[in-house]
């Protein structure tokens, strides 16, 4: 079985207190990567299970379930996908927007608020994330994770957006940005070690959750720097639940999808039943 683990701070509590040796001796590999290239590798089948984007679940949805109360969401501000801007957002119509090329999520969240909320139509680019060359040819960028976070540092004049306080605002629900998920063949080929690895993550979560993600924030500021403070905020302004609400929240964001014709198909969600 290989892991997928984004390499994001905001997914940390649900791999931090893995049992990464008692994982390896069962013939486990954890690949590390951005979330679009987790993504990917989950759809070639080189990633069993794994954080993916829930733009990338929609896509998938008949091939994969859902590992149950485990996600990355906000219920308003998510402090690290942002909308960087020489505009205000209503003014986008007609302008030029560099999108990340970590994200399928965002991107297609984007396209949902400027379409559905605001009603403008801008062009749209991928682009490798990089904040003063992509506001350098574009009139806005996107940017997510660590990437957003450093920018919002730098942010300057720009009008800055948060991706997922827009969302809250205009639905009500929460945004669901990656949840966890495994291709549906492991129930019957590794169906134990499923189990486990779910409930692992399950009970990583909730530790961190409990230690107010101390010794996270310890190792996120040895790696990135900040102030304790900031991190502190940081994580317990997410939330990595999965119940009603969220499902009601990923619905919606699936349905938006549709009508704007970035899903063809209305996806349904499906969770794994531990025994």
């Amino acid at each position: 079985m290989n892991i997928g683990e984004i390499s994001y701070t905001n997914i940390i509590p649900l791999y931090y207190y893995l049992d990464r040796e008692r994982l390896m001796d069962q013939g486990v590999t954890i690949t590390h990567a951005v979330p679009s290239k987790i993504n990917s590798l989950m759809e070639k089948q080189l990633v069993d299970i794994g954080g993916i984007s829930s733009f990338s679940y929609g896509k998938n949805a008949e091939n994969y379930s859902l590992v149950p109360d485990l996600s990355v969401s906000s219920f308003g501000r998510v402090n690290s996908i942002f909308l960087f801007s020489k505009y205000k957002i209503d003014e986008l119509g007609g302008k030029r927007i560099a999108l990340t090329s970590s994200s399928e999520t965002s991107v297609a969240l984007l396209k949902i608020i400027l379409d559905r909320f605001f009603r403008v139509e801008s062009s749209f680019q991928v682009e490798t994330p990089n904040f003063e060359k992509m506001l350098g040819n574009y009139d806005a960028c996107l940017l997510i994770g660590d990437d957003a976070i450093a920018a919002f540092r730098k942010r300057g004049t720009y009008h800055v957006y948060d991706l997922g306080e827009i969302w809250y605002q205009q639905t009500g629900l929460p945004m669901i940005f990656a949840v966890m998920a495994y291709r549906n063949e492991m129930e019957t080929q590794k169906g134990s070690l499923l189990s486990y690895v779910g409930k692992s993550m399950i009970e990583s979560k909730e530790r961190c959750q409990r230690e107010n993600f101390v010794p996270v924030i310890e190792r996120v500021l040895t790696q990135h720097g900040g102030t304790f403070e900031f991190w502190e905020s940081y994580f317990n302004g997410l939330n990595y639940q999965f119940s009603g609400e969220h499902e009601k929240g990923l619905n919606l964001y699936f349905q938006l999808a549709v009508e704007c014709g970035l899903l063809k198909t209305m996806p349904s969600i499906l969770k794994f039943s531990y025994k």
